[in-house]
């Protein structure tokens, strides 16, 4: 069999077709630079590709999709290089496996398997499936090393990675596909349909959250106006290192999720919105206002910048798309604390919050209708705790605000989704920082 091999700069999703057509000394050039190009495979006479490698070397990433004749993507494979530059580990893949040729591409009534691997061994097979008797079943797979992990081809050394897939059963003669137009250089102007490599979840318009007038949509209510935010209290952080927690699940010496701080003592304020609806047992339209996320401001200097605050054990190279990290809670809890007296901190919290300990030191409840709900302190080290609910369990992030100057302006946490920013009301665009 015979399989034309061709480059290009990107990937069109819309169209099902490369981008920026180049030649192979060219993709070679961008190999070596780590700037992303695209291999796509093609069989003489057949419309859908057999298969497209993406390459990103500065993102540690490759991707390979796979189509069938249908021209539906029926394989995703996220391949990652780590520490090891000789090979590759086969991080994240799904498969669909379509009932019949007139199912769409990712019906969700189309079975699929998918499998989460990590480096240290670790991994999740997902096999998910509808109709009569459907739902999900998670294992873990039982994988040998060379089943993980792939050696890395140098370039224009690549197999066929999907052959089994398409029953092949001889390895195929590659030939060069034509280039039907030069290619222009830089990636200034990619279409925003062509494939871009993977990212971790962004922060969206989180300034704007605490800016009164703006307008937003969780999805649900279709208009909410933000208000002033609300001023809770403060908290003292001596220690100069913020942490952002679950009081109760997150225990230890060190808690997970830590931001750097000047020592001092900052404001603590929840983002509010307000929006009507209609409820249907007063059968009268009704206006709510309600907290869309908490934040301990550092500074007045608003942030220019957004970022997600990691733990120690989180690898950005590692995040697939819009995933992220933060810290979980199994009790729809969060806090933030000096984490110089995270023991003691969260030792009262246990006391006054779970043991119910009356009169107790260093521990009070706080009733005053707002997300934050409890607050304890260290005598020793003037080192302080506030809890606040979020809206469920899970994984929350912690967004990490950033002035011009890179200094800490503040620290976020939304305890719900991201709501989306809506046009101000004369139609232009919203004045948001990133």
């Amino acid at each position: 069999m015979v399989v034309e091999v061709g480059y290009a700069q990107a990937w069109d999703l819309e169209a099902c077709a490369p981008w920026r057509p180049m030649s192979a000394e060219e993709a070679g050039e961008r190999d070596a630079a780590g700037l992303p190009y695209v291999v796509v495979y093609r069989e003489p006479g057949r419309k859908a590709p057999l298969e497209v490698r993406l390459v990103s070397w500065r993102d540690h990433y490759v991707g390979l999709w796979v189509y069938d004749a249908q021209g539906r993507r029926t394989h995703d494979l996220d391949m990652r290089l780590l520490d090891d530059p000789s090979r590759l580990l086969r991080r994240y893949s799904v498969g669909w496996y379509y009932t019949g040729p007139e199912m769409a591409e990712f019906d969700k009534a189309c079975p699929r398997i998918t499998v989460d691997l990590f480096p240290d061994g670790r991994g999740r097979r997902t096999e998910e499936w509808q109709g009569q008797g459907g739902g999900s079943r998670t294992t873990s797979p039982e994988l040998r090393d060379d089943e993980r992990w792939m050696d890395r081809p140098a370039f224009g050394q690549w197999p066929l990675l999907s052959a089994q897939v398409h029953g092949l059963n001889e390895p195929p003669a590659f030939e060069a596909a034509e280039v039907a137009e030069a290619a222009e250089p830089g990636d200034a102007g990619t279409p925003a349909t062509c494939w871009r490599p993977p990212r971790p979840a962004q922060p969206g318009p989180i300034n704007e959250l605490f800016r009164p007038g703006a307008r937003v949509t969780d999805g649900y209510h279709p208009e909410m106006t933000v208000v002033e935010p609300r001023r809770v209290g403060t908290l003292r952080v001596p220690g100069g290192l913020l942490a952002v927690c679950d009081p109760d699940s997150d225990r230890g010496d060190r808690p997970r999720i830590t931001v750097p701080v000047p020592p001092g003592e900052y404001v603590l304020d929840e983002a509010r919105v307000r929006f009507s609806y209609q409820c249907e047992w007063r059968k009268a339209e009704v206006t709510s206002t309600q907290a869309t996320a908490v934040r301990l401001l550092v500074s007045e200097t608003p942030a220019a910048t957004w970022e997600m605050a990691l733990g120690p054990a989180d690898d950005p190279r590692l995040f697939i798309e819009q995933q992220i990290a933060g810290f979980d809670t199994d009790g729809a809890t969060g806090c933030f604390a000096d984490a110089g007296s995270w023991n003691p901190l969260t030792a009262l919290f246990e006391r006054g919050l779970i043991q119910g300990e009356p009169d107790l030191d260093g521990y009070e409840d706080i009733d005053d209708d707002s997300m934050f709900m409890q607050r304890t302190w260290d005598e020793a080290s003037g080192g302080e705790l506030m809890s606040f609910a979020t809206t469920g369990d899970g994984t929350y992030p912690v967004w990490v605000g950033r002035s011009e100057a890179g200094e800490v302006a503040g620290v976020v946490v939304l305890v719900e989704g991201m709501p989306e920013l809506l046009p101000r009301q004369d139609g232009a665009p919203t004045d948001a920082a990133v």
